[in-house]
């Protein structure tokens, strides 16, 4: 590939990835806005008998987990963030990763750029916590699989949009692209 081909392709990606960041996080922020305002705490409506609509704020990590302080989870999350987004400019300009491994980096990035947006603002927006020490909004709940007695058994967790990014894109990585995480930093010449 010819310099000037691989400085369109670069420009081509991180467009890619400006675009599916913001479109992400703006989708994600939309759904959590509409529910944390059009719906009481802890309230579920059935949309079919396996997926419901909840309002459900979550404290900590996933599935509720906290095994830091908030201040410190909201500061480890900006970090992460930052380090995949350096991560990515390697991808592009260095390494000349495959398009769809970028894509996956960046619904990775969106995914927690959603979740940090809710700790940072939603405190503070919502007049409950100071800033930096809001909750994430969840609200899609898939009871699939219940026992005799109509207690879940699969699938527990409420989530949100942003969870999903970041799940699918892993699952895609783990699928397509775990070359991709053991590459050396060498331009092999990888096509699409």
């Amino acid at each position: 590939m010819g310099k000037t081909e691989q400085t369109k392709r670069s420009k081509g990606q991180v467009w890619l990835v400006i675009g599916i960041v913001l479109g992400a996080v703006l989708i994600d922020q939309i759904i959590k806005l509409y529910v944390a305002t059009h719906f009481a705490l802890g309230e579920s409506h059935e949309i079919t008998s396996w997926f419901w609509l909840c309002f459900v704020e979550n404290n900590g990590m996933a599935f509720g987990i906290e095994w830091f302080s908030k201040l410190a989870l909201t500061i480890f999350r900006l970090i992460a963030v930052g380090l995949l987004g350096w991560y990515t400019h390697v991808l592009i300009y260095k390494q000349r990763a495959r398009t769809g491994y970028i894509a996956s980096i960046a619904f990775i990035i969106a995914g927690a750029l959603g979740n940090i947006i809710d700790c940072v603002f939603y405190g503070k927006l919502f007049g409950y916590a100071d800033w930096f020490y809001g909750r994430v909004v969840d609200m899609f709940f898939f009871p699939l699989i219940r026992n005799s007695a109509g207690e879940v058994l699969f699938f527990r967790p409420v989530f949100n949009f942003a969870d999903s990014c970041i799940t699918c894109a892993v699952f895609v990585i783990a699928l397509f692209y775990l070359k991709e995480l053991n590459k050396d930093g060498k331009d092999e010449g990888v096509k699409e």
